[in-house]
């Protein structure tokens, strides 16, 4: 995990850069999400090469191990042969290359717990990156969502805004004004048109009484005739 660590801190390292520098945080999301990708290539690529010097060490202690059983069969053979410094010969050889072989194995060893700690590593880096893209999709979406918020309040504060917005409120106050004169207007000429035709009503009504006044001082009758006029004719009584 310490790898694991050292990659995170200095990625933590880049953002924090980029964030003091004011860059775009969609940018620096993608930049993070880019630099952990090429982390997790050079560790798969650590690996790799770590298991093929693993298999390299691995041929090497198998064939020390040969040369160790092949000088262990001379000295038998030397033995034998009552040859006993070509016996102690081979055997000092086989020692040598017994201990390379136990160097190997021990190297082998090694590698083994290296690698899995590798491969550990490289599961963790692959699942921070999948954390890291579904995080990044959503906070992607979170600063579109603040940035389209605060560039909407940015233009309504704008003075150009606001005076449109009050141009626009002094149109509708004037249209407001002219439909109430055109309701004042109406109801006038409304008022104007009863008037008169009670005056005309009123002018009929005076021209009959007056005649009938005529009519009576004279000492005829009254007798109305269509149209609303009165006509004297003379009657005995």
């Amino acid at each position: 995990m310490e790898l694991i660590k050292r990659i995170q801190r200095v990625i933590r390292a880049n953002l924090n850069s980029m964030m003091g520098s004011g860059s775009d945080p969609e940018k620096i999301l993608e930049q993070a999400v880019m630099e952990m990708q090429t982390n997790l290539v050079q560790l798969r690529q650590a690996v790799a090469q770590a298991i093929a010097t693993q298999k390299r060490t691995e041929r090497q202690t198998a064939q020390a191990k040969s040369t160790v059983e092949e000088w262990y069969r001379r000295a038998q053979l030397a033995l034998q042969a009552n040859n006993e410094p070509l016996a102690r010969e081979a055997l000092t050889k086989r020692r040598v290359y017994q201990e390379t072989h136990d160097a190997l194995a021990t190297q082998i060893k090694q590698q083994n717990s290296l690698i899995v700690k590798m491969k550990q590593d490289m599961r963790s880096l692959e699942f921070k990156i999948l954390e890291v893209k579904t995080k990044k999709d959503i906070y992607i979406a979170r600063a579109r969502s603040a940035e389209a918020s605060y560039r909407l309040q940015e233009m309504l504060s704008s003075s150009s805004t606001t005076s449109s917005l009050n141009a626009f409120e002094r149109m509708e106050e004037k249209v407001l004004q002219l439909e109430a004169k055109s309701e004042a207007i109406a109801q006038l000429e409304s008022d104007d048109l009863q008037q008169f035709t009670s005056s005309q009503s009123n002018n009929t009504i005076d021209g009959e009484l007056a005649e009938m006044k005529v009519q009576l001082l004279s000492g005829a009758n009254i007798i109305p005739h269509k149209g609303n006029n009165l006509n004297s004719s003379s009657v005995n009584t």
